[in-house]
């Protein structure tokens, strides 16, 4: 069941999304298209599977849904460090590795977390 209390990382993630989408037109207006894709893909991806884990069926599907998030983090954060290193590429601009870095280990704080709270009666809000 849906919670619409105020959610740190739910929040974190949607503006974090909205960089990703200006890091990601920015690289379009270079014409680097194949790159913005990708970008625009994994990191507005995080942040969807974050929101989706909050209408949860169950702790296991709540986990299954962070679990992607981790993922597509993972793979943003690869795109990013490509931009960074490439000199082909403008580095990715202001904290967008910085705050992908809190949102990864936010995500992995979750997971565990919750794993750990599997066996109880924890209720997901």
């Amino acid at each position: 069941m849906r919670n619409d209390k105020e959610n740190l990382i739910v929040d974190l993630t949607f503006s974090y999304a909205l960089e990703i989408i200006a890091f990601s037109e920015k690289l379009r207006s270079l014409h680097k298209y194949e790159m913005a894709s990708q970008i625009f893909r994994s990191g507005t991806s995080v942040g969807a599977n974050i929101r989706e884990a909050q209408n949860a069926e169950s702790k296991r599907d709540f986990i299954h849904k962070f679990k992607i998030a981790a993922k597509e983090a993972d793979e943003l954060e690869y795109w990013l460090l490509l931009c960074d290193q490439s000199e082909f590429y403008p580095k990715p601009e202001g904290k967008l590795l910085t705050e992908l870095k809190s949102i990864i280990r936010i995500t992995s704080k979750i997971i565990s977390t919750s794993k750990l709270n599997k066996s109880s009666n924890y209720q997901i809000n």
